[in-house]
């Protein structure tokens, strides 16, 4: 037993230091620890203090290193957009003017928006299949695959071919979107930047990121929803340097896009009156509906590439330009549904589409959209989502004024809200979807509406067993074994462990992970630590894993084993 001393809190006996809070300030310590020979009284020892003094500095200077780099993100990634947007817009004006030149032609004007349509799916998947196959459909999963650290970015084959294919594909009348095509070309701005300067590969995946939620915010004018993709659906990853480098990238892109395209949101709203207490119920309707069919979606969507892939003795393009010509059929006797479809959303904001019709207006875009992304043309689902949502919400707002015509509210406000909860069935991101809505159409008055629709849908679909389409599509593509030629060989993955992961509380030796994968590092807070057989994983832990390459099976079972079911 070491020596004690009169002032010594347990004078005589072994019992344990009392924690400090019952000490008085001016006591003084135990001669032992006066002398370095034992711990604080709480166990903090300087060295510990000093390595969480480090620690925050070493923090406080990659917060402060990358606030620049992000701005410039944001600004450069704010000017590819309204680029791609403007280019888009031209194109779909001259494709609208061209469908109607074609009408007053004697005979044969039909064949003009089918010819139109032909040449710019095939020049678009030719490009994408030459140059860029990163490129092909929304570029988001291959963006997660990125920032999983799965895949690499070569930016400087994906920016050009991502917008000249989109301008090709949807600017042809193929109906996609340009948002999720500029959601990627942000993530590649981002790291292009990061190639500019001395960065880590953290600090490298951080400026992708960012690059996203710029892309968003710069899509939408919605800066809020890009801060909330970033951290929801593409990164997920809640530490103060991706929130603050995504947060001033999504800031300055969206104050680059209206300045230079105007401050009207993107979306005109009939109404802004608050929807009585008593249309909640048929809100969760709707939220339900969406759900159901927001499964139909995703599961339909990668039966649409699995459809394409069975034909690949044939060339893609001439696939491709097969689908371009039955749009532009589609587009001879109804040029609104072709393109991004904004124009239909609008109608449905404004309860200007017949109730009778609209199941029909749903079925043809649904499958518009389907062979549109199938065929591998570059283009999001972003907008295709919005179309649909905003025609389903209008007809369960339709028909629930018919069945309760007392107590409803507007037809439009069925219409905004279904947006978000289709987009919340299909994406699986909740908090993303209220506020991607509410930003882009101003429209603060629907929150309480949102929240019941898009919780529902969330609930619902997540109850169904039906993955994330981002997720479902990511996992299509490894599994495919379409990994980039730069990571061969081992791979080094870092992932977040999740409340409720079937990793959370697991020791190393019970993970099962397979010969040839290796835990390198566990980070939990600011300490970081190699850990040994023994060490258990727990919620909020960041875990370093090294993947040889005969071990391409553990690749599935980490994200799974990090990920809340």
């Amino acid at each position: 037993m070491p020596p004690t001393t009169d002032t010594d809190p347990t004078p005589g006996s072994s019992a344990p230091v009392p924690p400090p809070q019952q000490l008085s300030r001016d006591a003084p310590r135990a001669s032992g620890e006066q002398q370095g020979e034992g711990p604080e009284p709480d166990g903090i020892t300087p060295e510990i203090v000093q390595g969480e003094i480090q620690d925050f500095v070493n923090t406080h200077e990659l917060r402060r290193r990358q606030f620049p780099r992000a701005v410039l993100v944001g600004l450069l990634a704010g000017l590819l957009a309204v680029a791609f947007r403007l280019v888009l817009r031209a194109g779909d004006d001259f494709r609208t003017g061209l469908i109607r030149w074609s009408h007053t032609l004697p005979f044969g004007g039909i064949l003009v928006p089918v010819l139109w349509g032909a040449l710019g799916a095939g020049v678009a998947v030719f490009l994408v299949r030459r140059y860029a196959p990163e490129a092909a459909g929304s570029g988001i999963p291959h963006l997660k695959a990125v920032l999983h650290r799965l895949k690499g970015m070569p930016w400087q084959r994906v920016i050009p071919v991502k917008f000249l294919g989109g301008v090709a594909g949807i600017g042809g009348g193929l109906a996609l979107g340009r948002e999720g095509p500029t959601v990627q070309m942000g993530g590649a701005v981002g790291e292009m930047v990061s190639r500019w300067f001395a960065c880590t590969p953290r600090e490298r995946q951080t400026l992708t990121a960012a690059g996203a939620g710029a892309g968003v915010a710069a899509a939408f004018n919605a800066p809020l929803a890009g801060l909330m993709f970033v951290l929801e659906e593409v990164q997920r990853d809640f530490s103060p340097t991706v929130f603050t480098a995504a947060f001033i990238a999504s800031v300055v892109a969206d104050v680059t896009a209206r300045l230079l395209l105007g401050q009207l949101p993107v979306f005109h709203t009939a109404s802004q009156s608050i929807p009585p207490l008593s249309s909640l119920p048929a809100f969760l309707v709707l939220g339900l509906a969406a759900a159901l069919l927001g499964v139909a979606f995703n599961r339909a969507l990668v039966a649409s590439l699995d459809f394409f892939g069975r034909f690949r003795r044939r060339p893609a393009w001439q696939l491709a330009a097969g689908v371009g010509a039955a749009v532009g059929l589609v587009g001879w006797f109804w040029p609104e549904a072709l393109g991004g479809g904004h124009s239909l959303v609008e109608r449905a904001l404004h309860a200007r589409e017949p109730l009778d019709l609209l199941p029909a207006f749903f079925l043809l875009r649904f499958g518009l959209t389907m062979a549109s992304y199938g065929c591998g043309a570059p283009g999001g689902i972003f907008a295709p989502l919005l179309v649909l949502g905003a025609q389903l919400g209008l007809a369960v707002g339709l028909l629930s004024l018919k069945i309760f015509p007392q107590g409803m509210g507007p037809a439009e406000h069925f219409a905004v809200v279904g947006m978000g909860a289709y987009f919340t069935a299909v994406v699986r991101a909740p908090l993303t979807g209220i506020v991607l809505i509410v930003e882009m159409t101003g429209n603060y008055s629907l929150v309480l509406p949102l929240l019941v629709a898009c919780l529902t849908a969330y609930g619902v679909a997540d109850y169904l067993g039906d993955r994330p389409i981002y997720e479902a599509l990511l996992e299509r593509d490894l599994l495919r074994g379409q990994a980039n030629p730069e990571l061969e060989g081992a791979l080094l993955l870092e992932l977040p462990v999740y409340p409720g992961a079937p990793f959370e509380g697991r020791a190393v030796r019970d993970l099962g992970l397979p010969p040839g994968c290796v835990l390198v590092t566990v980070r939990r807070g600011v300490k970081e630590e190699v850990p040994t057989a023994a060490t258990r994983i727990h919620a909020g832990d960041r875990i370093t894993a090294v993947v040889g390459p005969n071990a391409a099976e553990a690749v599935p079972l980490l994200r799974e084993g990090t990920t809340a079911p």
